[in-house]
């Protein structure tokens, strides 16, 4: 059943979900308060474009943590959806923290005092007629399932993460309707996913170097976890289904529109090889209900067992998910050269588009890109579409009259909503819109502050040092202008 079947009064439908998204582990803080217990995460030092994150199996006391205090949204809770709700939010993404609810992840009982945070947060939410949009499972896995079952490796984490959603589908019953299972489940591909994702424990202390060259003893590793999360979001998908039929389930994909470098046929298929399994190879399981047709030849050249049980098949295929979701910040080009792929400027080894700009951290900017996606995927799926992370990480400063003047963040956004409008007019069921990192938070990549994306400004810095106190930018008004014309004044 669609989740719209919206009346649309102009571009946008006149129900829009317009919001902002964040990631507990980035966000939160409170990392050791309210019988939380550690995540990965927690687990991350500090470090920067230039100078990794290192990972510690012990929490050091001469290291910097950025997910322990975050900008104190455990804290500031009340103050931080007010100020959501001042610019007209109908829509707040978020994530639980797993380790708030099940300190170790493999307890029978939850944690009361966990719960009853996220049940302030959702009141405070409604107060301001706010939707809460909670993603399950976004980079916070407990650190005790990955030190002592290996991470997602271990099948058992499958019953671990279904007691953690019965918990909280339950608990929040009529609080929440909106749900996404995983976090950019698309991730675990790549060398980037094995820690963030899979949960996989280095032998050593020392940097996380989350972009590696892949080993076929890698890619192995990954398509398994992968595969074990496949079928945690199928069942997921329909425990909440017969837990509650008001319950919206999504899934969430790293996404971004793949052009062949030149139009060399070897580029073309290059790059169509990466948007398949880029877009497709998690999308066909978690829409379709099963693995793409492309899936079984790379399996077999990878030497990939997924180490399947029987049931999963049927699992997956009645497991489908209600709506689709994704991230959008960039998009990259594909060449079959190798000397020209080693150059590229982009994540996931693609290479540096000419016809555009970048951001300060060297991410293409692609508006059209997005309605491109947009039309795609639309065009694949046929099921609505939610964009839950779009922005702009930049370097902002206060200036003399204590103001945040962002008007480069204001015309990534405008740029990209106008061609969300085309998309809508070429007839794409998009029915939200969650900027990413709506209040300034921490980087997942490199734990940093100076990457901001928030309408609102949070005083802290990469030590984690500041007052916290919160200064809207100007993109926060020129936001709440779009918010009260649906779109229609940008």
């Amino acid at each position: 059943m669609s989740v719209s079947n919206i009346k649309k009064e102009g571009i946008f439908p006149n129900k829009f979900l317009w919001g902002g998204a964040t990631a507990a582990n980035q966000f939160e803080g409170g990392w050791n308060e309210g019988g939380k217990g550690e995540s990965i995460a927690d687990h991350m030092t500090g470090g920067s474009a230039i100078s990794p994150r290192k990972f510690t199996k012990q929490i050091a006391h001469d290291e910097h943590y950025p997910s322990h205090e975050a900008v104190d949204f455990y804290s500031r809770y009340k103050e931080d959806i007010q100020l959501l709700g001042e610019m007209g939010f109908k829509i707040f993404r978020m994530s639980i923290n797993w380790t708030r609810i099940y300190p170790n992840g493999d307890e029978s009982v939850p944690n009361a005092q966990g719960l009853d945070f996220y049940k302030k947060v959702f009141l405070e939410c409604k107060k301001y007629g706010i939707e809460p949009l909670v993603t399950i499972s976004h980079y916070e896995m407990p650190f005790a399932l990955s030190a002592n079952y290996g991470g997602w490796l271990n099948r058992k984490c499958i019953e671990f993460y279904l007691k953690f959603c019965e918990t909280i589908f339950t608990e929040f019953k009529g609080m929440v309707k909106y749900w996404i299972t995983f976090n950019e489940m698309n991730c675990m591909q790549y060398s980037f996913g094995e820690y963030l994702s899979g949960g996989f424990i280095p032998e050593e202390d020392g940097p996380l170097d989350l972009f590696i060259p892949d080993t076929k003893e890698a890619l192995s590793k990954r398509y398994r976890a992968l595969h074990n999360q496949l079928v945690a979001s199928a069942k997921a998908v329909n425990l909440a289904h017969s837990l509650d039929p008001e319950n919206k389930i999504g899934c969430m994909l790293a996404s971004s529109c793949i052009y062949p470098m030149t139009c060399n046929p070897k580029d073309i298929l290059e790059a169509q090889k990466m948007v398949q399994l880029r877009n497709y190879y998690c999308g066909d399981v978690l829409v379709r209900g099963e693995y793409p047709f492309f899936a079984e030849r790379f399996w077999e050249e990878n030497d990939i067992n997924l180490s399947v049980e029987d049931e999963d098949f049927e699992t997956l295929r009645t497991g489908t998910v209600d709506y689709f979701s994704f991230s959008y910040y960039m998009s990259g080009c594909m060449s079959a050269d190798p000397d020209i792929l080693k150059s590229g400027g982009n994540v996931f080894a693609s290479v540096n588009n000419p016809y555009l700009s970048a951001s300060d951290w060297g991410w293409q900017i692609d508006p059209e890109g997005l309605r491109y996606y947009l039309n795609e995927i639309y065009g694949r799926y046929r099921i609505p579409i939610m964009i839950v992370e779009n922005g702009l990480g930049a370097y902002d400063k206060v200036d003399d009259d204590g103001e945040i003047h962002d008007q480069y963040r204001i015309d990534y956004l405008k740029a990209h909503i106008e061609q969300m409008a085309e998309a809508i007019k070429d007839g794409v069921d998009l029915i939200g819109y969650t900027a990413w990192g709506c209040i300034d938070l921490i980087s997942a990549s490199t734990g940093e502050m100076d990457k901001r994306y928030g309408f609102v400004y949070v005083d802290t810095d990469n030590d984690g040092s500041g007052s916290f106190t919160r200064i809207k930018k100007d993109s926060f008004h020129w936001y709440k202008k779009v918010i009260e014309t649906n779109g229609e004044d940008l």
